[in-house]
């Protein structure tokens, strides 16, 4: 059920250890860590909990741009507002693993222009399911929704990067020469119930009996007779007979 906090699957990455003492030392040094849950708090970065062994401790409340997947200073080293493009505008979250896109190349674009590449590690969406909870959140928008599918970078860092920013890599789907995506942002609500049926006071387990029209048109057999139609079209295409004179 979507709540404010979410199991995400244990990746094996490292604590930037600077992250763990408050960003006063400990820079340039890495501690090994699990990912335990994600948790959202309306504009601010997505936090992760993660596991560390070498303390038997959690430690929370940590961005995306304080983990990395070996212990090393990445190259280029980006920085939070990159790897995280938007702060989280709900304060419910969902977790899903998109079985299409699993371990699937792809790459996305920063503020400045620059493409940086990764392969895909699941998603979190924001979301809202609680009927008898008023939805303040933006994320109940169109045109400000947004979900983070985290990436783990080729230079070390991750990214949790909204579908307008990513582009998929892979062989098998996509052209050889894929076209540069030119859509604009949804804006629109769909509803599959527009109105053009009115069903308060039928029946009929198919609705059918609410329009004899349309009953006529699309539920009558095709050719109902072979034999007779045959034998209609024949008679059709027969010259009329001249009356006898008396």
């Amino acid at each position: 059920m979507p709540q404010p906090i979410a199991n995400i699957p244990p990746i094996s990455c490292y604590v930037r250890k600077e992250y763990l003492r408050d960003l006063q030392d400990g820079h340039g040094e890495f501690t090994p860590a699990y990912w335990v849950s994600v948790k959202a708090i309306r504009h601010r970065a997505l936090y992760i909990e993660a596991f560390l062994p070498e303390y038997g401790a959690l430690y929370d409340k940590l961005p995306i741009s304080a983990f990395v997947s070996r212990p090393e200073t990445p190259k280029p080293d980006l920085s939070l507002g990159d790897l995280q493009l938007w702060d989280a505008n709900s304060t419910q979250v969902a977790v899903i693993e998109k079985a299409v896109l699993k371990n699937m190349r792809c790459k996305f674009r920063t503020q400045d222009g620059g493409w940086h590449h990764g392969h895909y590690l699941f998603t979190v969406d924001m979301v809202h399911s609680d009927p008898n909870e008023i939805d303040a959140n933006w994320a109940r928008l169109p045109a400000e929704h947004k979900s983070y599918n985290f990436i783990r970078l080729d230079n070390g860092q991750y990214s949790a990067q909204p579908n307008n920013r990513v582009l998929w890599e892979d062989e098998a789907l996509v052209f050889k020469t894929p076209k540069m995506p030119d859509f604009k942002v949804s804006t629109k609500e769909f509803s599959a119930e527009a109105g053009r049926w009115k069903l308060g006071d039928e029946d009929s387990w198919s609705y059918d009996e609410q329009d004899a029209k349309a009953e006529k048109k699309f539920l009558r057999p095709i050719n109902p007779d072979p034999v007779k139609a045959i034998a209609k079209e024949v008679h059709r295409g027969r010259p009329k007979t001249a009356r006898r004179e008396a």
